[in-house]
């Protein structure tokens, strides 16, 4: 079953477009955002195979996701799903699997699942042994690489405690000192996937290997003492899943 994800700004549209899914019984919503930055933070810990996307997001461009997307080593399938059919060439340019128009019509967005699973199962085919092999050598690196002041410093993964947005960078804490970078937090989440370091927050990572007390904190939530002294803030979205990863 594919694994779909929605996003659109319009509440009405992503439950319609999700109600059709449904009723094909051939998709699983994975999950569903309104706008760029929780769209990426959300599939980028999730395994999606289609992003239904809206182009027109508030004051933000669908684009952008699709771009982030494409660039991945192995990006998901992206219908965009919107009312304006003057986007239909980008789209295409995009890589896009389809292109489909609000009102969505059911017999219309069947076409289009039927199309997302021939696609989806030649791409499965053209994923090589070698590259699966070189996949598995990636999760098992224990440094990563970033820039810092024009060179590229070798990090231990080991050595990281947490990864936060501040002042508009990203900062990197290890036990010996401090990176800071030019890179999104949403980049990094990426680059450290099957890595001790999980998304806390929507400004941080952490390591869970360096996390010395978990403190409760107003309205369900909680703060991470880290080993350095910083305290991490849990939000409510991430709660549940820390919860059971350390099983408290």
């Amino acid at each position: 079953m594919l694994k779909v994800f929605i996003v659109d700004d319009e509440p009405l549209a992503r439950d319609e477009l999700s109600y059709l899914l449904k009723r094909s019984k051939q998709v699983e919503i994975a999950g569903e955002a309104d706008n760029v930055e929780a769209a990426l933070e959300k599939m980028v810990v999730l395994d999606i195979d289609v992003i239904f996307l809206d182009i027109q997001l508030a004051d933000e461009s669908g684009i952008e996701i699709a771009n982030r997307m494409n660039q991945l080593e192995y990006p998901p399938l992206i219908v965009f799903a919107t009312a304006y059919d003057e986007y239909a060439l980008k789209a295409f340019e995009l890589n896009a699997a389809d292109y489909i128009l609000k009102p969505f019509d059911e017999k219309r967005v069947q076409q289009t699942i039927e199309k997302l699973y021939k696609l989806a199962g030649n791409k499965k085919q053209k994923i090589s042994l070698p590259s699966r092999q070189q996949s598995y050598a990636n999760e098992r690196t224990e440094k990563l690489a970033v820039s810092v002041d024009e060179k590229i410093v070798l990090v231990n993964i080991n050595e990281i405690l947490y990864v936060a947005t501040q002042e508009g960078k990203t900062m990197i804490a290890t036990e010996k000192q401090k990176y800071w970078l030019s890179d999104s937090l949403v980049t990094f989440e990426r680059k450290l996937q099957h890595t001790p370091i999980i998304r806390v927050h929507r400004a941080y990572l952490v390591s869970i290997d360096a996390i010395v007390e978990i403190e409760p904190w107003f309205n369900s939530t909680y703060n991470l003492i880290m080993k350095d002294g910083e305290k991490v803030p849990v939000s409510r979205t991430y709660t549940k899943d820390l919860k059971q990863l350390l099983d408290f």
